[in-house]
């Protein structure tokens, strides 16, 4: 599947954005006020974004909320019916666009369009290509079982089980392997 720059920019978007909800309610939150959202939004580059307040923060929330349902979806009708409804309601109005030193790419937010509006639509279509290529079940959540961080599987054969294999994965290989050692010695 051929992802393009942009394209990859928001799929790493929304898994990061995904990633900032809290677990539970005893976690915290990962965008806890307007200035995490202004430090989200310029880690990400997210062009065209305007002075963040208040109202921002609590739409930006809302619409993490429902990315993480995309991810969850048990299949692919659930994904494109949550895509749509995010898109739609982003007003989507695509374009071409050469900004920042980026070749051609599409924005698929309106002109003056706010951060959480922004970020649906470029997200959103960034998810629905996914499900177009029939590759929904590329977006996963880490197999590890004291950690359900979104991301995006984009391994030649679809094999990737952890967020991160260097931490959750290796986490849980040393421990099946200290559980068959202990085993193993009686």
């Amino acid at each position: 599947m051929l992802i393009t720059h942009d394209t990859r920019c928001a799929l790493d978007t929304v898994v990061d954005l995904v990633n900032t909800m809290p677990e539970d309610e005893s976690a915290p939150d990962g965008l806890p006020d307007v200035a995490a959202l202004q430090e989200f939004v310029t880690t990400h580059d997210i062009s065209e974004v305007g002075v963040l307040t208040d109202l921002d923060l609590s739409a930006v929330r809302g619409i993490r909320g429902r990315f993480a349902a995309v991810f969850a979806a048990s299949d692919a009708l659930t994904a494109a019916g949550l895509i749509n409804d995010l898109v739609a309601a982003a007003g989507t109005t695509p374009r071409l666009t050469d900004h920042d030193g980026y070749d051609w790419h599409i924005h698929y937010f309106a002109p003056g369009a706010s951060v959480a509006d922004h970020l649906a639509a470029d997200c959103g279509m960034a998810l629905a290509f996914f499900v177009v290529a029939g590759e929904q079940e590329r977006l996963r959540r880490c197999e590890a079982p004291d950690c359900r961080r979104a991301f995006v599987d984009l391994s030649r054969n679809r094999s990737r089980r952890y967020c991160d294999s260097r931490t959750c994965g290796n986490r849980l290989h040393v421990a099946a392997y200290r559980a068959r050692r202990k085993e193993a010695a009686g």
